[in-house]
């Protein structure tokens, strides 16, 4: 597997006992720092190196981050950013503030994550809007579908200032919470076995009629039920069985997420439908940074910045080399060895299903969230307000080649 971690000689108990000598966070930021090949010795030095540093003074402030299913390994597959968040923050503030990184869902979960942050028991946390959006109802803004057009206008909807007034403040005024910053894809179906015999869907009607799971986003089901895609409700963690037993024809997820989940194996194609956002996101309490000392509260910032600009280059790339998300796909990737098939669709059946189900071509059944929505967003439009940002870079452009800004300045 391309950029990503093997250990050797390194088991459970082993792990135990370094995370009981140095803390799981000093061991997770060590371990973020190998590459290749990690023996129990280097994985130990990492970490003592990690703890040393971080507890060379003590922190003015400690911030639980609640990861949901992450971890040093899986972060090398779907780049989100949070391992490079967290040792930025620590070493830009000079140890005034310390994260504690508690993932593999130890404290909180893709569904619970945000309701956790909500009531405190975490200060931020990194799941994907979909699944937070049922603790905060208005993440369902990111997804219209077809609202992005790519992953770059994705971005460049991050990096955008006007995604204070459309995403951010609502978020922050209604939810208490604080975007910080996110991976972008889009979300496709990933096809389980009963598709491992059939050949690689290149028509829309391929997928009409059959059963795939939906996350907690009220407008993803949406868009789902228009493309007779029989939504079902499924939980994150019961969705590999499903797959593996045929229950569920397939998923809408996005290519990386299948990987970083070990889902591959049970996946026969990834159908790039690119229908709405697929956002791996990481926010933190409002109340929490509010707290904050002004020049902590820019650290914060800048220290998103950062990690937003990391995750930008660095999952596209882990697409290709890692993901194997590609046409050609790269030999040694992960959906190369489980024999996952990328379906990329073409123009005339992306645009067949964007009239089929976009708020743009088929207003009605949007009506009663956009209302919703534009409400708690204090009276502006929030499809058109996104749709239009999203469309202020040319179609072809690379997500690579996004210009970074820093969203919260005006200028």
């Amino acid at each position: 597997m391309k950029a990503s971690k093997t250990l050797s000689g390194v088991n459970r108990r082993d792990l135990m006992r370094l995370t009981g000598q140095y803390g799981l966070s000093s061991v997770v930021l060590g371990a973020a720092a190998l590459t290749g090949t990690v023996s129990l010795s280097s994985l130990a030095r990492a970490a003592g190196s990690s703890y040393e540093k971080r507890f060379a003074k003590e922190a003015k402030h400690t911030l639980k981050l609640g990861a949901s299913g992450f971890n040093a390994r899986n972060l090398l597959i779907e780049r989100a950013g949070v391992l490079e968040f967290a040792r930025d923050l620590e070493e830009r503030t000079e140890g005034e503030i310390r994260v504690e990184f508690i993932g593999d869902n130890q404290i909180c979960g893709q569904l619970s994550c945000v309701e956790k942050t909500q009531l405190g028991v975490v200060d931020m946390y990194a799941a994907s809007t979909q699944n937070s959006a049922g603790g905060a109802p208005y993440l369902n803004v990111l997804d219209y579908a077809y609202m992005f057009p790519s992953r770059a206008s994705q971005y460049h909807f991050l990096y955008s200032p006007e995604s204070m007034k459309l995403l951010r403040e609502p978020l922050e005024k209604r939810h208490g919470l604080k975007f910080l910053f996110s991976h972008c894809e889009l979300r496709g179906i990933q096809l389980g076995q009963n598709f491992a015999e059939k050949p690689t869907v290149t028509k829309l009607e391929d997928l009409f009629g059959t059963k795939n799971r939906v996350t907690g986003t009220q407008l993803g089901r949406i868009a789902m039920q228009l493309l007779n895609l029989n939504p079902v409700p499924v939980a994150w963690e019961e969705t590999l069985d499903g797959l593996k037993q045929g229950l569920i024809d397939g998923a809408e997820t996005w290519a990386s997420a299948v990987a970083y989940a070990n889902m591959s194996p049970v996946v026969s194609q990834s159908v790039d439908l690119k229908f709405f956002c697929g956002t791996e996101h990481t926010s933190m309490s409002a109340k929490v940074f509010d707290a904050m000392e002004p020049h902590l509260q820019d650290a914060i910032m800048e220290s998103s910045y950062l990690a937003q600009v990391h995750v930008q280059a660095a999952n596209e790339a882990a697409l290709v080399n890692t993901v194997g998300f590609s046409d050609p796909q790269l030999p040694n990737t992960i959906f190369a060895r489980d024999n996952v098939r990328p379906a990329f669709l073409g123009e005339d059946q992306i645009k067949m299903a964007e009239e089929m189900c976009s708020p743009e071509f088929n207003p009605e059944p949007w009506a009663q969230w956009r209302e919703r929505l534009n409400n708690w967003a204090g009276g502006v439009d929030t499809y058109q307000g996104i749709y239009d940002v999203a469309r202020q870079i040319p179609k072809d452009t690379l997500a690579e080649n996004v210009e970074p800004r820093r969203w919260w300045r005006s200028a």
